[in-house]
């Protein structure tokens, strides 16, 4: 039988952590659908609308930590599925250099992008 192999130690903070936010992300996306597909139909949605819904600080942290959680969840799981392939050495440590570039770009973007629809900037 073929041994199973994960670049996740059991118990480590990558393990942890791609869990924690796998939880959250199921838990404010289905928050999302609701908001914005059923309470608010796609055809309803307006950006005077998305403006009204940032200046809400718990909206707003909400959507930013949302932004954060997915680009860390993704972003780790591309880099273990990478690492799980066989990534090592020189290679790892560029593609790891690259992503967490990527990922810092991403939420940078994305914050700038929240607060500018906040009214804050």
């Amino acid at each position: 039988m073929a041994e199973r192999y994960s670049s996740f130690a059991p118990g480590g903070t990558a393990w942890l952590l791609q869990r924690v936010t796998a939880a959250f992300l199921v838990v404010v996306l289905a928050f999302h659908f609701f908001l914005l597909h059923f309470v608010n139909h796609a055809a309803e949605i307006e950006f005077a609308g998305t403006q009204a819904r940032m200046e809400n600080v718990g909206y707003f942290l909400t959507m930013v930590s949302f932004l954060v959680a997915g680009t860390f969840h993704g972003v780790n799981g591309v880099y273990n599925a990478l690492i799980n392939q066989g990534l090592d050495g020189t290679q790892k440590k560029v593609v790891l250099a690259v992503l967490v570039i990527a990922s810092l770009a991403l939420i940078a973007q994305g914050i700038y992008v929240a607060t500018t629809m906040a009214g804050w900037t």
